[in-house]
């Protein structure tokens, strides 16, 4: 089983799209897939029309792991299962900060899964604490959303150097461009620069409306526009992301 994190460290960027339609084609491309929503506001779990788990609360997600498993729903897609957050994940890092051991509590408690899937995907909350950490350090690879703007630059320039202060290995990043709109300069002139600073994924994801419809339909992008460019992106995204799995 492989852990694939969908982090970023600064809130808007596309994280829990990209985080939904990676996992729409990592199921499609035959692999046992589970969306695991680690952000409080359960976003992935809304876009698949999955209630959060009520037994699921506090320290179960770290201890019980029977409700762990008793709480992951299917979808209406082949290979494809999720474990939906709920608001009482807002507390994570409280309970990391108490618990032994706390910067791989999250690994430990993803064992559980994995003799039933192939590839556990996180959407992650976008911040840098206890939980995040843990995020790092379970993670084999981590894809990173970045908008081609300056704030979004700096604050993949803050990732790396985290990452760097903290011995974590800077391989596991695999930034790539989201909500790209090559009719903007500055898009370009970011994109080429950070091009040449960092190893970049080859696909960009556009700014798209299909992007922004998968909250009236409640899907992955594939699913109700499969010729877009959006759609396409987010498969050859997959694709690259998947030989680095």
């Amino acid at each position: 089983m492989k852990i694939l994190a969908c982090y970023s460290n600064k809130g808007g960027v596309g994280k829990t799209a990209s985080s939904v339609n990676l996992a729409y084609a990592c199921a499609m491309s035959g692999r046992k897939t589970l969306l695991c929503d680690l952000d409080p506001q359960g976003a992935s779990g809304f876009y698949f029309r999955v209630k959060p788990s009520k037994k699921l609360q506090d320290l179960a997600f770290f201890k019980d792991q029977e409700k762990l498993l008793d709480s992951i729903r299917a979808s209406d897609f082949e290979n494809l299962e999720l474990l939906p957050a709920n608001m009482s994940f807002k507390d994570f890092d409280i309970f990391l900060d108490r618990m032994k051991k706390s910067s791989s509590r999250l690994k430990k408690a993803l064992k559980v899964t994995r003799s039933e899937y192939d590839v556990v995907i996180l959407d992650c909350p976008p911040n840098i604490s206890m939980l995040s950490e843990n995020i790092f350090r379970a993670a084999d690879r981590i894809v990173v959303p970045v908008i081609p703007t300056t704030l979004s630059a700096r604050t993949l320039e803050q990732l790396y150097a985290f990452f760097k202060e903290q011995g974590f290995s800077q391989k596991k990043l695999l930034p790539f461009f989201s909500m790209v709109q090559m009719n903007k300069k500055l898009h370009r002139e970011t994109i080429e620069a950070l091009r040449k600073e960092y190893k970049m994924l080859k696909p960009q994801v556009p700014f798209s409306t299909d992007v922004e419809r998968m909250g009236v339909n409640r899907a992955p992008v594939a699913t109700f526009a499969p010729k877009s460019a959006a759609s396409d992106a987010y498969r050859a995204v997959w694709k690259e992301v998947e030989t680095h799995l």
